[in-house]
């Protein structure tokens, strides 16, 4: 059973930055892809940024050029650097992994992590 734990989350004001982490019971050397998904309040949950095992990276047009997605083999772990965040990021931020290409998203979900961008 694949388990996904994001943390990180929190709030933060506009311009500023955090690092999303999500750590897989795994080794992620075995996944396919792993992303991230936000879900803003009465929205739908959408890609914000994935990276698959061919090191091929996909960003949400209103992420680039701000947000960067990583991976720490070593720990298991999948980073979401964001910066100069904007009051719109403000969601709940999943993790998300799989082991096969897919149309949509992978199967494996976290729980989220909340952040929230106010002054």
């Amino acid at each position: 059973q694949v388990q996904l734990v994001e943390s990180g989350g929190g709030l933060v004001q506009p311009g500023g930055s955090l690092r999303l982490s999500c750590e897989a019971s795994g080794s992620i050397f075995n996944f396919y892809a792993m992303a991230w998904y936000r879900q803003a309040p009465g929205k739908q949950r959408e890609l914000v940024a994935q990276l698959t095992s061919g090191h091929t990276t996909t960003y949400a047009d209103s992420v680039k050029g701000r947000f960067t997605i990583s991976t720490d083999n070593a720990k298991n772990t999948v980073f979401l650097q964001m910066n100069s965040l904007k009051p719109e990021d403000t969601a709940v931020y999943y993790c998300n992994a799989g082991f096969y290409p897919t149309y949509g998203p992978q199967p494996y979900w976290g729980e989220g992590t909340q952040v929230t961008v106010s002054s």
